[in-house]
């Protein structure tokens, strides 16, 4: 009885079909017929052909079919010895699911790891001096490393296959192979004379570039001798970008009975001068491209463990394709494991999110007991208020996502950007990172540091002792009356308390005298 009101529309539409019950239930001498389209003929003929007591026992038939339509799965196999088999499939679904889930997750360990380790050799190879964790600090200072870090770069790409440890090769562009561009971009014109407080420049932004081929030899000198014969104006210099791709394959997978991809990087080393502050930043940027390698073989158990792992695949889509039939919502989940993807970001949000619902899909067999529904009661009365009262605070949230982003951008690292500053104010919602926020606050200006001091304290007040336990109460009530009604009970609709007049349990053998022929079921579809 508990936890079904959101059925009380399906409930509404069955009480308005009982005064028709089907013609098998009847004396022989009964007329009744839900095909007909003459429904004041056929009220007629049964007031004329049904006496009192045939009605009470048309009634009670009509009670018990609806009493044992609105039963759990449970209680449907004592009545009729009917197997849940729906939800046998349901919990076949999430084995299945899961452990494809998990087999792709330890595939993608891989693949990640790969990715990293290249950047990070990469990074090693190509930038002069570099050591770890030195991403947001490598920088030069002096011209001629400029001219030195770039003249390396260039000679570990012509050397590559000398000095690589890993399989890396250069992109093949039929007979070629890909070049390395070396691009400058600059202001048009700039003359700065910071000495007299004087400048003259033209803001537009040129673009040179030039190509270094993979076969050309390369002598490595000082920056005036040196074959790229590159000449850099640093007072309009804004970056200069070398770019050039390479691939690889990633063989570790066939240590675990998986097929290699193959990788194409795009490497892009950046010189940042565009503060002129004298000190260049240098980066080195990784664009990963995943896809299936053309032409390969591999010998050994390899190609039988395949079979296998298509055959697991193909029971799973089958598995699905059940599941399918049962829940129309997965059809476009369905459609989704058909494609065969390539990308791992893609196949991760998709199996991921699958796997998610999927689980999620058995709590629907939980509200069918007292006892285990009281979670989907209380989030489903209490999601209108929620909503709204959420509405309500994301207004006051954004105004001081806003307001911090403006005023203690500048001052507070934690605040250089709209979304720095809401991940900031979520964790200080969750009493996360308190002190630091108040500790990394610049103190050059004292008005700031002021205002930043009633800012945090205002928005941790407001959020921690009012917002958040208004929430939580919200939450709290709606809890307190679910957990009421099931002592009480549920308020009761006229459909279930035209049902509670039956008394039948569902194991006194009753309900298996009505089961419901296969014909009653196209006989109602026709109009």
């Amino acid at each position: 009885m508990e936890g079904r009101r959101a059925g009380a529309g399906r409930e509404m539409q069955l009480f308005r079909a009982a005064p028709t019950p089907p013609a098998e239930m009847a004396n022989p001498e009964v007329v009744i017929s839900s095909c007909s389209s003459h429904e004041e003929e056929n009220r007629c003929n049964f007031n004329q052909h049904t006496s009192p007591s045939e009605e009470l026992l048309l009634e009670d038939q009509m009670r018990r079919k609806l009493k044992f339509f609105f039963m759990n799965p449970c209680e449907k196999f004592w009545a009729r010895g009917r197997k849940p088999w729906k939800l046998a499939i349901q919990i076949l679904k999430i084995a299945m699911v899961t452990i494809q889930l998990v087999l792709f997750g330890l595939s993608n360990q891989m693949v990640v790891a790969f990715k990293e380790e290249n950047t990070i050799a990469f990074k090693h190879l190509f930038l002069k001096g570099y050591m770890d964790r030195m991403d947001d600090t490598y920088a030069v200072y002096t011209q001629s490393d400029v001219y030195d870090q770039i003249i390396f770069a260039v000679n570990q790409y012509l050397q590559l296959y000398n000095v690589s440890v890993g399989n890396h090769a250069y992109e093949n562009k039929g007979i070629e192979q890909s070049a390395m561009a070396i691009c400058q971009h600059f202001y048009k014109r700039g003359h700065i004379y910071p000495g007299n407080d004087t400048f003259d420049i033209d803001p537009e932004i040129e673009t040179e570039c030039f190509f270094v081929e993979p076969d050309e030899p390369f002598h490595t000198g000082t920056p005036a001798e040196n074959k790229l014969n590159l000449t850099l104006d640093f007072h309009r210099l804004l970056t200069v970008e070398l770019q050039f791709k390479l691939k690889a394959i990633n063989l570790q997978t066939v240590r675990h009975q998986e097929l290699p991809d193959c990788y194409d990087f795009t490497l892009t080393i950046t010189f940042d001068n565009k503060a002129h502050s004298g000190r260049i930043k240098i980066s080195l940027d990784n664009d990963i491209s995943i896809r299936e390698c053309k032409d390969w073989h591999v010998s050994g158990s390899m190609q039988k463990n395949t079979h296998y792992m298509m055959i697991f695949d193909a029971f799973v889509i089958l598995t699905c394709l059940v599941s399918l039939i049962l829940c129309i919502r997965s059809v476009i989940r369905g459609l989704q494991l058909q494609q065969s993807l390539t990308s791992y970001d893609v196949c991760s949000i998709l199996l991921g999110t699958s796997t998610m619902l999927v689980w999620l899909g058995v709590i629907r067999y939980l509200g069918f007991f007292a006892k285990y529904n009281l979670l989907i009661l209380t989030l489903q009365a209490a999601l209108p208020n929620v909503i709204r009262f959420c509405c309500c605070a994301a207004m006051i949230y954004l105004g001081y996502c806003f307001c911090g982003w403006i005023v203690l951008g500048p001052y507070h690292d934690k605040f250089r950007s709209l979304n720095m500053v809401s991940e900031c104010l979520f964790s200080l919602i969750n009493g996360d990172d308190m002190f630091a926020t108040f500790a990394k606050m610049q103190q050059k200006s004292y008005l700031v540091w002021l205002f930043s001091r009633i800012y945090l304290y205002s928005f941790i007040s407001l959020f921690i002792y009012m917002i958040l336990s208004l929430f939580i109460a919200l939450i709290t009530d709606t809890y307190e009356t679910i957990k009421h009604y099931q002592q009480d009970g549920f308020p009761e609709t006229e459909l279930r308390t035209f049902i509670l007049e039956c008394k039948d349990l569902p194991n006194s053998g009753k309900y298996r005298l009505e089961d419901d022929p296969p014909v009653s079921l196209f006989c109602c579809c026709k109009k």
